[in-house]
């Protein structure tokens, strides 16, 4: 079971690397779009992330308010996407604050994944 759990931590981190990397590929050619590649992203880590909060009969305790917390900043940030994206075809411009939120509550979200224990 622990290996099965270590491919769906992998998988989780492959979700969080798509989003921000493609948020991050649009800052450096000074883009401020949202795209498809960045929901996927999302998409990913969101199912590996619930996947990881079911106990897998291991020795494992589960921070619970810390899942919790990410799971509230996944849904914001992709109630972002979607603002993003609406705005995006209306306007053709994502705002400026969405845009900056969605880099950087993604690397909040690692950040509590990596630093609270």
């Amino acid at each position: 079971m622990e290996t099965l759990r270590g491919i769906v931590v992998v998988i989780h981190l492959i979700g969080f690397g798509t989003l921000f990397g493609a948020w991050a590929v649009e800052v450096y050619n000074r883009r401020m779009r949202v795209t498809p590649l960045m929901q996927i992203g999302l998409g990913i880590a969101a199912l590996a992330g619930l996947i990881l909060a079911i106990p897998f009969g291991i020795d494992y305790d589960l921070n619970y308010i810390k899942l919790g917390v990410k799971l509230l900043i996944l849904i914001v940030i992709g109630a972002l996407l979607g603002i993003g994206q609406a705005r995006q075809r209306k306007e053709g411009a994502v705002p400026s604050a969405i845009f900056w939120s969605i880099g950087l509550l993604t690397l909040v979200n690692v950040c509590i994944a990596v630093l609270w224990r």
